[in-house]
């Protein structure tokens, strides 16, 4: 054993992404095969309690102070600077140091690991209140939900585990547009998750789709983003389209509207402002679409909060407004048919729950585009292990 976990280790550091992924994945799969059965039912019955710790830590602060200290601290120290009686304190590191979160160096003494270190960042602090007070309570709602729905696909954005567990019938977008602290902490977090991941630019080849297109006057549109949901990506997209010719534009949807995309990141408009300008407007993606004969209408992340009967309104709301050289570019996540990762398989249920959407298959977007008279023509797939890509998407 003790030969062994260098050994492992070494190979973690001379692994890239792919391989890094793989090791973990087979780890736990190792892990698990050598599990007793009160190993797993343990395990898996007090799962629920490690987010719940995690809260608490957060709250108290806990992993920001070992993260910045240079040495271990007491049980005596970081209750005074958390105001935590000594006790209950102690009580606590303990059980965070046993799932790994943090280190035990001695009694009553504790420092900071990597996984501390990333539950210290105030990005993926954000993302622990986000999951645990919104997500959370419609994850405990969703056994009784598909219970008392016999177990139906969940195709009504009406009738979610968001208003199961709320007793509501206001929409969550509605909601958390009335509750900006809310909103912070997403938008937050998916500032930091979206740190150091490709987009969809890197991938694209924009001027081979471009093509022989080109304006014929001042009001033809080069990209018309439906959805508005851009904001950290503006200046990417700046550069890859400066030298191309014709307008580009973003359309924010409504203000307190229920079709806020739940990854939503609006523009600055000091940014779109810049050369090359970006115009903005409001637009409702229910409605006809207002800019015509556009060379690519992009949508990002938009339909997989919607199930089938909403993405159909916002597409054929596209539809009567494309030329003959238009193309719907959908930047969303394009699922496998198996082997769907551990990551992604939680997202999607996420959505089930939150939304009564779904992430699709390729398949599933083959027979969605077809019913409203579209189809895939191409695909370019910019984080594989996500399964993000862009679906070029033409009348058929």
């Amino acid at each position: 054993m003790d030969a062994l976990i260098p050994q492992v280790k070494q190979l973690a550091e001379k692994a890239d992404e792919s391989t890094r992924r793989q090791l973990i994945d087979q780890l736990h799969e190792l892990a698990y095969s050598l599990e007793s059965s009160d190993d797993t039912m343990q395990r898996l019955t007090y799962r629920q309690l490690e987010i719940v710790m995690i809260r608490v830590g957060e709250d108290l602060k806990v992993f920001e102070l070992l993260a910045s200290s240079e040495s271990p601290l007491t049980v005596e120290k970081l209750s005074k600077e958390t105001g935590a009686a000594p006790t209950l304190l102690g009580r606590i590191l303990r059980y965070l140091a046993s799932m790994k979160l943090i280190k035990e160096t001695g009694k009553d003494q504790y420092t900071s690991t990597n996984i501390t270190k990333t539950l210290a960042v105030e990005g993926n602090k954000a993302g622990v209140y986000h999951q645990f007070n919104l997500v959370g309570p419609m994850w405990a709602d969703l056994p009784n939900y598909l219970s008392n729905h016999e177990y139906r696909d969940m195709t009504d954005s009406n009738d979610t585990c968001w208003h199961s567990a709320n007793k509501t019938d206001e929409h969550i977008f509605s909601w958390v547009g009335r509750h900006p602290e809310v909103a912070a902490n997403f938008g937050k977090w998916m500032a930091q998750y979206m740190q150091g991941q490709k987009i969809w630019l890197d991938t694209f080849p924009i001027d081979k789709e471009v093509g022989s297109w080109k304006p014929k006057n001042g009001e033809d549109v080069l990209l018309v983003d439906v959805g508005g949901n851009i904001g950290p990506l503006l200046d990417a997209l700046k550069a890859k389209i400066a030298g191309i010719e014709g307008r580009v534009i973003l359309q924010e949807p409504p203000k307190d509207s229920n079709l806020r995309s739940g990854q939503d990141q609006p523009h600055k408009p000091d940014t779109a402002a810049a050369k090359p300008a970006v115009e903005t407007t409001v637009h409702d993606m229910h409605t006809p679409q207002p800019v015509k004969n556009a060379k690519f209408y992009y949508i990002r992340s938009v339909f997989h909060d919607f199930p089938d009967d909403k993405c159909r309104s916002i597409l054929g709301n596209i539809v009567p407004a494309m030329g003959e050289d238009s193309v719907i570019l959908i930047d969303e996540k394009i699922f496998p048919d198996s082997n769907v990762n551990w990551k992604m398989a939680q997202i999607d249920i996420s959505m089930m729950a939150c939304f009564a959407s779904i992430e699709r298959t390729e398949a599933m977007w083959g027979t969605l585009l077809d019913s409203v008279g579209l189809k895939a023509v191409r695909k370019y797939l910019y984080q594989p292990e996500f399964y993000d890509g862009v679906l070029v998407v033409e009348r058929k």
